[in-house]
């Protein structure tokens, strides 16, 4: 990872909370947008991601696509590793169980109305080879163990 990437991401974070989960200006603006905090795989460590994000069935869904980058993000092998993750949304923040979804219906319905909202998801599924992975973020419930 770059610092020009480091520095955009955390830039947009600070913006996203500054302005209740909303962009207020650059590519991101008017998108729907989250924050995704994983703990690291490896260190334990927290790790702060924006994301773009779709709802489906009062979940949020996001999609490690990385660009279309020829390996997953290393925020996915975080939440693999640690699937309870924190989520800020619209100004809420929460946490939430990461769950990869494997079945090819649910995926492919998922995807494309990832790829609706936003087309470029599309362009990110022809450059790369691999299946880009598919999650879905359950808020975890007031009295459930993370």
């Amino acid at each position: 990872m770059t610092n020009s990437y480091n520095d955009f991401n955390r830039n947009l974070i600070d913006d996203l909370r500054a302005n209740a989960g909303r962009a207020s200006g650059g590519p991101f603006e008017g998108s729907d947008v989250l924050i995704l905090t994983t703990r690291g795989a490896k260190t334990g460590a927290t790790r702060e991601n924006p994301l773009a994000f779709s709802r489906d069935n009062g979940h949020l869904v996001v999609l490690a696509s990385k660009g279309g980058a020829p390996t997953h993000p290393a925020w996915y092998h975080n939440l693999v590793t640690n699937p309870v993750v924190t989520v800020e949304v619209l100004g809420e923040k929460f946490d939430a169980r990461a769950n990869v979804v494997a079945d090819d219906d649910d995926y492919e319905r998922l995807y494309a109305n990832h790829a609706l909202k936003m087309p470029g998801f599309n362009d990110y599924r022809r450059k790369t080879s691999r299946r880009i992975p598919v999650i879905r973020l359950e808020r975890l419930g007031s009295g459930e163990k993370a």
